[in-house]
């Protein structure tokens, strides 16, 4: 078994992404998973406040700031701290996530040897509605990274035919793997009628009135506007809905939304913001309909949380949603930046909450059979033992 591997032969393996927040969120499950097959993780990120919580899995963490946006000095000064940590600690494999970690981290692994070079993309940062030459130059730095890759894995299957067709990374190096979550935290069963009616009467949520509910940052990207512009004419028919915003607040991205904007709205007295969560699992059983009308997701893990725990979801029509729900099986799929339409399907699954119901069924096995992490996380282990074998 991997435990007994001799200390000196544990495989060490790095993990780079841009934010405390991604790895706790997006990747925690998967450090733990190969800790857990005796591998040695370390994990390179922006400095925040969940690298104690990342800290307490016992995972060593190495902090170096990743700019969000392009700034060519920063940038050049984050690959070359990355350059110096992955040459002095000499790691087996290092493994990106995120574009710009993706493109220094593994152009800095490559400049220091290191002999396994991985990256997952999480969603490519161009897609069908950018301009020629946006799209053109975000190709070339994914086949710049590309060339310093040994493997890339896709979690979403539009992704992974892109690059083949774009040829971002030689066919025989890119791998589709998918994406999941803890099917058993997400799991609608764990939590009683009785549960339900007690965490409502802590948020002080009106146990009669309907709930809708979304988890995303509060950025326009996860198409906010669109749903308060939705949201309105829903209590036109509906006065009694509630709108459940379960994410944190992004006050240095360009596109951040401030509460304070459903004033314009009208809809102050119907909306609960919950800010950031870490007891998403206990919020998901409190609402009859999840949507997420966002303009650009990877694999959306809210989507696919909310499914297993059997709520019909209301999406947008886009790569990445669309793998996730079955449109009029699992949920409902809606054009893009369209009030009009996403008010008119918000309101029908409300006036038919037994259609509802079904589609949630629906959605638990569809979860529980395509994106159940373990799966995922073998997928990438077995990809693993191979370079080790073949490189190491």
């Amino acid at each position: 078994m991997a435990h007994n591997q001799n200390v000196k032969n544990r495989i060490k393996v790095c993990y780079v992404a841009n934010t405390d927040m991604a790895v706790k969120f997006l990747l925690l499950d998967q450090l733990k998973f190969f800790k857990n097959e005796g591998y040695e993780i370390y994990v390179v990120c922006s400095p925040g406040k969940w690298i104690k919580d990342i800290e307490k899995e016992g995972i060593k963490v190495k902090i170096i700031v990743f700019k969000r946006e392009i700034s060519p000095i920063s940038d050049l000064i984050t690959f070359f701290k990355l350059y110096f940590y992955f040459k002095k600690e000499k790691f087996d494999i290092i493994h990106t996530f995120t574009p710009k970690p993706g493109l220094l981290g593994q152009l800095a692994a490559k400049l220091a040897g290191a002999p396994i070079i991985l990256n997952t993309i999480l969603g490519f940062y161009f897609h069908e509605r950018n301009s020629y030459l946006k799209r053109k130059f975000f190709i070339l730095i994914e086949k710049i990274a590309a060339r310093s890759s040994d493997l890339i894995f896709f979690i979403n299957k539009e992704d992974f035919e892109t690059a083949l067709k774009e040829k971002i990374g030689r066919a025989d190096l890119i791998r589709y793997v998918s994406d999941g979550i803890d099917i058993s935290r997400f799991n609608p069963e764990r939590f009683s009628e009785d549960f339900i009616k007690h965490k409502k009467e802590i948020l002080g949520i009106d146990p009669k009135k309907k709930v809708i509910g979304i988890v995303g940052r509060l950025v326009k990207e996860k198409g906010y506007l669109d749903l308060f512009e939705a949201f309105k004419k829903v209590l036109k028919e509906f006065p009694n809905a509630i709108l459940l915003v379960v994410g944190p607040l992004e006050p240095e991205k360009k596109d951040r939304i401030d509460p304070k904007i459903i004033k314009n709205f009208d809809i102050e007295k119907s909306t609960l913001f919950l800010g950031e969560r870490t007891d998403v699992d206990e919020i998901y059983p409190l609402m009859d309909i999840f949507v997420l009308p966002s303009y650009r997701e990877g694999l959306p893990h809210s989507v696919i949380e909310a499914s297993a725990m059997g709520k019909p979801v209301i999406t947008t029509n886009i790569r990445g949603c669309r793998e996730v729900v079955e449109d009029g099986r699992t949920g409902i799929l809606v054009s893009l930046k369209n009030p009009e339409k996403l008010a008119e399907t918000l309101i029908n699954l409300l006036e038919n909450s037994e259609k509802g119901k079904k589609m949630g069924f629906k959605g638990i096995k569809k979860a529980n059979k395509e994106f159940d992490e373990r799966l995922i996380f073998d997928r990438i282990k077995k990809e693993y033992l191979r370079l080790v074998g073949g490189k190491l």
